[in-house]
């Protein structure tokens, strides 16, 4: 849970700290901004994926289910600046389907809060397999990071790619070459 007080006294120390006025009119409600900024940045913190995994449908066909270029916000723990992109979510249902809002949800879940790619894109696959325990699941997460392309080196436009697979994707060629393809499909 974001403690707005703190926030606000440490975004006034950060304001000091680079030399600005925070009495200027335009600095005056920056820290109360930034405090309401964090605390729905980071919301996923308390969220549970499990809570949007729950309600499942049964189904007999169990053919691959894809939603891809689901939107995504998240900050770096590293710098704590943004990074965002597009998250792919395939998996094999075992005789039950999630409505295709809530895979969307639980990107939003591990997407608001401090995050590294690499971590976000196991942490949805992983609910996925317990919550679902489908035959399969595959996560692909591309990414531009802020602080790769704002400081640092300074290359806008590069993009991270993470994949984890589980369960069936983790040993079928085919199933990893179908996802990639249907992804590719539309670009």
């Amino acid at each position: 849970m974001v403690n707005k007080e703190k926030v606000e006294e440490a975004v006034r120390l950060l304001l000091e700290g680079i030399g600005e006025d925070c009495s200027r009119e335009g600095l005056k409600e920056t820290p109360m901004r930034v405090a309401r900024m964090y605390e729905e940045l980071m919301e996923g913190a308390e969220a549970s994926a499990k809570e949007h995994l729950s309600k499942t449908f049964k189904v007999q066909d169990n053919q691959m289910i894809l939603e891809k270029d689901i939107t995504f916000y998240s900050v770096c723990e590293h710098h704590m600046m943004p990074f965002f992109g597009k998250i792919h979510i395939a998996y094999i249902p075992d005789g039950k389907v999630v409505g295709i809002s809530k895979l969307v949800r639980t990107v939003e879940v591990y997407a608001r809060r401090l995050q590294i790619q690499e971590r976000l894109t196991a942490e949805i696959a992983d609910a996925i397999m317990e919550n679902l325990k489908p035959k399969g699941v595959m996560v692909m997460a591309q990414a531009e990071h802020m602080c790769m392309t704002m400081r640092g080196v300074k290359k806008p436009g590069s993009r991270t790619v993470t994949v984890v697979t589980r369960g069936a994707f983790e040993k079928d060629e085919n199933l990893k070459m179908l996802f990639m393809n249907m992804v590719q499909q539309g670009e």
